[in-house]
């Protein structure tokens, strides 16, 4: 069955998150290199379906683009020339880190491993990921 893949895109670094072939269950993937995000779909989208892409997008409190947002629409529109059979859709990614943090501190994650940022951003894509399931 095929998965729903979610991205907190990032100036350098990009978190991936995945649900189970049920989508019962999102789940932290990987942390990519942002410049290598393409290049690890490709070959993620080869051994496993995707159904549907969910990218975060960044908005401010008010609901206008912050300095992220132009970049990550430029992502998107590379993504739908890569993969145009795959939906993609946005979702809010307001306070995603912070709530990522949190979750990192509920969990009993030792402070030296939550200082790793690579772990907030696939913690964030999982948020995301879960919060766009909610709606479903």
């Amino acid at each position: 069955m095929p998965r729903i893949l979610a991205i907190d895109y990032g100036a350098k670094r990009t978190g991936i998150a995945v649900t189970d072939p049920l989508k019962i269950i999102a789940s932290a993937l990987e942390t990519i290199p942002t410049d290598k995000v393409i290049e690890f779909l490709k070959k993620y989208t080869q051994t496993e379906p995707v159904e549907a892409f969910v990218v975060g997008m960044p908005v401010n409190l008010d609901g206008s683009d912050t300095d992220g947002t132009h970049y990550v629409k430029k992502f998107i529109e590379e993504m739908k020339n890569v993969f145009p059979a795959i939906p993609i859709h946005l979702q809010d990614e307001r306070f995603t880190s912070k709530m990522a943090v949190s979750a990192m501190i509920a969990g009993g994650m030792k402070k030296k491993d939550r200082q790793i940022k690579g772990n907030i951003d696939k913690i964030s894509a999982t948020i995301i990921l879960q919060s766009f399931m909610e709606k479903l």
